[in-house]
């Protein structure tokens, strides 16, 4: 059996941290420029330095995307950047187009460098040309099913790894490369910041009819004719493995620590029970099923995995999440009086049955005794998102646990 790493995104340093303590084997960020989450908060230079080093102590890998589609005018500040990022020292760039990958050559000699999915590889041939450019790794496109990377894995060198996104939104152009996006709004996908017109709702207008538009339906279920729902492969780790995938990707880099913390929990504990014993995985399933949905999402499917998705992989009646649980914080310390310290996500209040989310997979339901603030004194309830509180439980959490609750479904 092959060493499966799991790989989690992070817009920031929190994000990272709770990656980190919640069982990832490696967490992929951005800059403040290059990478394609422009809309993410990113990571200034300085947070990159205290993430990796934070990340190293733990031994985790950090990776740094620089996989923009480069113009002319982004190569001058592409080799500053990497320049900048040699002296902070990720374990591997991840880059897109030739250009961007012989500018981090010439630049980052000593740091590995991995091909985006961005750069579009379907096939063994292109495995293998990354392979002697000097590649360590090679993300594959979404677009492959589970025999076709079987195939590449078994024509390719043992030491090229091959990188696959096994959980998130999945775009709806090939291999991410959206035109719509730029086309109306002027933001180009290709540089970080798409819009995802792909989740609007669409109608047809007849040209000889201005100001007509006649709804898009699919059997009455709605309009949303290019929303995808979410890829989920905590199912199938088995077949993933057997494939010959290296890197088990999260989609994810917008989101919250919520949302990392409960994937990375979750596939932890997954390809470790498989490691130990199939038989254990399988009796597990349904925690996992289970926990998987504690974040934001959407309907999940199977992608290209198993074949092209059909119209069930399609989500017609709206573009939102589902939002079962509630992000409320994450325990930053401990104080002599028994109170945690959290900066508040979302409003909660005294008497509340809120849950405490551990990274050894436990989950504990706890009442909330008491909240305080250093500008309001004692408090009932905590309406102000980013607030410092100092929050008594009825049980003491540990730091970096995370706090959430469940929300009663109409």
């Amino acid at each position: 059996m092959r060493n499966v790493e799991l790989l989690i995104p992070s817009k920031g340093l929190e994000e990272l941290k709770t990656a980190v303590t919640f069982g990832a084997d490696a967490v992929f960020i951005g800059g403040e420029t290059m990478g394609l989450r422009a809309g993410a908060k990113n990571f200034t230079a300085e947070e990159m330095s205290e993430g990796i080093e934070f990340a190293h102590k733990k031994g985790v890998k950090v990776y740094v995307t620089a996989n923009i589609l480069a113009h002319d005018n982004d190569l001058e500040e592409a080799a500053r950047y990497f320049k900048e990022i040699r002296e902070i020292g990720p374990d591997a760039l991840i880059v897109a187009d030739p250009g961007m990958f012989t500018l981090a050559q010439e630049n980052c000699p000593e740091i590995d460098l991995h091909i985006s999915t961005q750069a579009n590889n379907t096939n063994y041939r292109t495995f293998q040309f990354w392979h002697k450019m000097g590649a360590k790794r090679v993300v594959s496109a979404r677009e492959l099913s589970l025999a076709e990377v079987k195939d590449i894995r078994a024509h390719i060198p043992d030491d090229l790894e091959i990188e696959s996104f096994v959980h998130g939104a999945m775009c709806i152009s090939y291999s991410g490369r959206c035109l719509l996006s730029n086309y109306f709004t002027g933001h180009d996908a290709n540089h970080g910041e798409c819009k995802h017109p792909c989740r609007w709702k669409y109608a047809v207008a007849e040209v000889n009819r201005p100001g007509e538009y006649l709804p898009i339906e699919e059997n009455d279920r709605g309009t949303f004719i290019f929303n995808s729902k979410d890829l989920c492969m905590i199912e199938h780790i088995p077949e993933l493995i057997d494939a010959g995938v290296d890197s088990f990707k999260i989609e994810g880099r917008m989101k919250t620590a919520l949302y990392v913390a409960a994937t990375a929990r979750t596939y932890r504990r997954a390809i470790d029970d498989f490691k130990e014993s199939p038989e254990k995985y399988q009796a597990n399933m349904d925690w996992y099923k289970e926990e998987i949905r504690k974040c934001t999402t959407r309907d999940f499917c199977t992608g290209f995995w198993f074949g092209k998705p059909n119209e069930e992989s399609q989500i017609y009646t709206n573009n939102t999440y589902s939002t079962d649980y509630t992000f409320l914080g994450i325990i930053e310390g401990i104080n002599e009086n028994g109170e945690a310290v959290i900066h508040q996500k979302n409003k909660f209040s005294v008497g509340e049955t809120i849950e405490i989310m551990k990274p050894n997979f436990v989950n504990e339901f706890v009442t909330v005794e008491s909240i305080r603030s250093d500008e309001h004194g004692i408090m009932e309830s905590a309406p102000h998102p980013k607030q410092k509180l100092y929050v008594k439980l009825s049980k003491i959490p540990d730091v970096q646990d995370l706090l959430r609750r469940k929300e009663e479904l109409n």
